[in-house]
């Protein structure tokens, strides 16, 4: 059966080397590194002291439209991400909405775009939270050192938090950390009516956001939709969360931390994390051609996948690759090609050894004798491990390097078997077809393959 097929008319990437493609891709063509040391708080008590943070320039301000600007008073940073994702691709598809004019026709009809964007676990600002907290400590609530119960002086008391204490939050606490309130606020500024979801579910959650994406616009729901993720780690509860999974290197303040990335090298110690991710917009071939429009390149095909976990949360993960080789595999099934037809893959790769492992092994299953004639793009050394919003930014890098017909460089990685992963400089590549692929945190894999488009 004859399907639509869906391409790529706008990249809208954040990271920490800026808003768009072309900061990045410079960066990643020239062996550049955005990791150094954290500025948003004092990490020198976590293992890692460093991390990929978006420029200090970045301000979600300059992105919104004057009317919507009070609104970002309620934006965590992986809505600010979002929404300057949103914006950037928006603009790059050549496309009017009334985020970008309100006072021109829309090109596409607003019911029929839709908005499917992925989102982490979104921490609580905890200057925020513990400004209410300490409102309920006992000494607080009663004005003594012990109470009925024998209190300590500073001990906190549920019940009058649940009474009084979290009245100190202003009473839109809350917006700024849903997850679905990333597609909430893009599909507002953006007047996107068409079908619209938010899926939670970790480095997974960008790639399952595109298939979902895709699938509404084969099925004729949609002609475009706004789809990506965006995540931020770079606070205290994120990062300490980070910590306790035991994902972070070894990188003291001291440390330079664009060396300690090194993906499938056994002499990994761990990851640092990114802040990142963005929007594409995804649209029917047939909308994007009657319109005149760029066509970066097409998503040829999606798959996914759930692993059996150990621990049920999938912090230990499944170490055969079994489940992502079985979504690797259907996304190649649904872009009808075989493994032989894949010229370059970017697996998460973060350095974490555990789940660098998990994909050589998947990527072996899949690919078998092949696999050391696939070149690996590895994006983490150069911005950090974007957890959610990985699968944006890495189908951006994989659109670049089609239209390119180059590869990035690689940093770090000198040991990686079987893999090509290790350290090597940009270079001409043909290419036709880039597997984008990942594992997460409680066991979802998701898949894609993205292709060069059709002259």
């Amino acid at each position: 059966m004859s399907r639509r097929r869906v391409v790529i008319t706008g990249l809208g990437p954040v990271s920490a080397h800026g808003l768009g493609i072309e900061p990045l891709w410079l960066a990643l063509c020239e062996g550049r590194s955005a990791l150094a040391p954290i500025r948003a708080f004092d990490a020198r008590g976590f293992s890692a002291a460093s991390g990929g943070e978006l420029p200090a320039t970045y301000d979600v301000k300059d992105l919104v439209p004057k009317s919507y600007r009070k609104a970002t008073k309620v934006m965590a940073r992986d809505i600010e991400i979002a929404v300057g994702g949103a914006l950037t691709a928006v603009k790059d598809a050549g496309l009017s909405t009334r985020g970008t004019d309100a006072d021109h026709p829309p090109t596409i009809a607003p019911d029929r775009v839709g908005c499917h964007i992925g989102a982490g676990l979104i921490a609580a600002d905890l200057d925020e939270l513990t400004a209410a907290l300490a409102t309920s400590t006992f000494s607080a609530t009663s004005g003594s050192t012990s109470g009925s119960g024998g209190q300590a002086e500073g001990k906190f008391d549920p019940g009058h938090w649940g009474q009084q204490g979290m009245q100190e939050l202003t009473p839109l606490w809350l917006l700024k950390y849903l997850p679905n309130m990333l597609a909430c606020h893009v599909t507002i500024i953006h007047d996107c009516q068409g079908p619209s979801n938010t899926i939670t579910c970790n480095e997974a959650s960008s790639g399952l956001s595109l298939a979902e994406s895709q699938r509404v616009i084969e099925r004729g729901a949609a002609d475009v939709c706004l789809s990506g993720g965006a995540d931020s780690k770079i606070n205290l509860m994120g990062y300490l969360r980070q910590e306790l999974a035991g994902r972070l290197a070894n990188c003291t303040i001291d440390e330079d931390a664009t060396k300690k990335v090194k993906p499938f090298d056994p002499s990994s110690s761990g990851t640092l994390v990114g802040e990142g991710g963005g929007i594409l917009v995804l649209e029917a071939e047939d909308t994007a051609k009657a319109r005149g429009a760029r066509i970066h390149a097409l998503l040829a095909g999606t798959g996914a996948s759930q692993s059996w976990c150990e621990d049920t949360v999938g912090l230990v993960p499944d170490a055969s690759g079994e489940s992502l080789a079985d979504a690797i595999e259907a996304a190649l099934r649904d872009a009808g090609l075989k493994p032989s037809d894949i010229d370059a893959i970017i697996p998460y790769g973060c350095g974490v050894p555990a789940l660098d492992a998990l994909e050589a092994n998947a990527l072996t299953r899949v690919f078998a004798g092949e696999i050391n004639t696939k070149p690996i793009i590895a994006l983490a050394p150069f911005i950090g491990a974007t957890v959610a919003g990985f699968g944006t930014i890495a189908v951006a890098v994989a659109v670049k390097c089609i239209t390119e017909q180059r590869l990035p460089a690689r940093l770090n990685s000198t040991n990686t078997g079987s893999l090509m992963a290790s350290a090597a400089p940009s270079q001409p590549h043909a290419l036709r077809n880039i597997l984008v692929c990942t594992p997460s945190l409680g066991g979802q894999n998701s898949a894609a393959v993205i292709s060069r488009a059709s002259t």
